[in-house]
């Protein structure tokens, strides 16, 4: 592998709430420097499509849409295509899905970019979810790979595809920069303040920790936009992880 590692990003903030209103709020709270990137989940665009990739953009953010996309190739590439003129940031789509529909949603996602005359976003392959574990894995998904063989299979296949990088723990990062270039994007979600307890999330680690072991961008949800002072607790958790070694 040659070059440098990117640059890493400011925190991505997950617009994790019920409704229009809130996320507003919310956005309206997260008016620091630097700001923020935004993911918009299933949640909140399946209730309200891409008005609210829009709402988020007029207030100054740039969007990273974590749809995560699985289905026959063709219908991948049509979905991205779509996307694609949406003018988001990153977006998401499951390496599990396999090489022909990581490529079609490729192809599709560069050709609604270009046909929009914006930057095609960049797509990031889900790995595992950090809500799996060995025992799930193994017992019922009945994958033979250890759970970092998997991870890593499945980083491996989307920088063959063209991927720009993956989504994974950070756990992880050390094994998937064995199998990938400096230049794949690896974004890590499950990141905690403090270690003490983790939700739904298996595999979570602390900002400091996430940067250390080499994440260009974390993902953090609950511990900022459930905090009585969502501004403060992005500070805190964007020093965390800018200013780590």
């Amino acid at each position: 592998m040659g070059g440098t590692i990117l640059k890493r990003l400011t925190p991505f903030v997950a617009l994790d709430v019920a409704t229009k209103e809130d996320a507003v709020a919310l956005l309206d709270q997260l008016t620091v420097t630097p700001k923020p990137f935004i993911k918009v989940g299933m949640e909140l665009f399946y209730h309200f499509g891409p008005e609210i990739v829009k709402t988020v953009q007029d207030r100054g953010f740039d969007v990273f849409l974590d749809l995560k996309l699985y289905d026959i190739p063709n219908t991948v590439k049509r979905a991205m295509t779509a996307i694609g003129r949406l003018g988001v940031a990153f977006t998401t789509i499951h390496a599990a899905g396999g090489s022909e529909m990581l490529k079609a949603g490729k192809a599709g996602l560069d050709a609604g970019a270009q046909a929009a005359g914006l930057p095609a976003p960049k797509l990031l392959a889900i790995t595992q979810l950090t809500s799996i574990d060995e025992t799930i894995l193994r017992d019922e998904q009945h994958v033979a790979l250890s759970l970092i063989e998997s991870v890593q299979n499945y980083a491996h296949l989307a920088a063959q595809c063209g991927l720009d990088g993956v989504i994974c723990s950070a756990q992880e990062l050390s094994a998937i920069r064995q199998v990938v270039g400096d230049d794949f994007w690896c974004i890590t979600p499950g990141i905690r303040p403090e270690i003490n307890h983790d939700d739904d999330q298996k595999r979570v680690v602390t900002p400091a920790q996430a940067r250390e072991l080499g994440s260009n961008g974390i993902v953090v949800g609950r511990p900022i936009t459930q905090n009585a002072d969502p501004a403060a607790a992005y500070q805190a958790i964007q020093r965390a992880f800018m200013e780590a070694n």
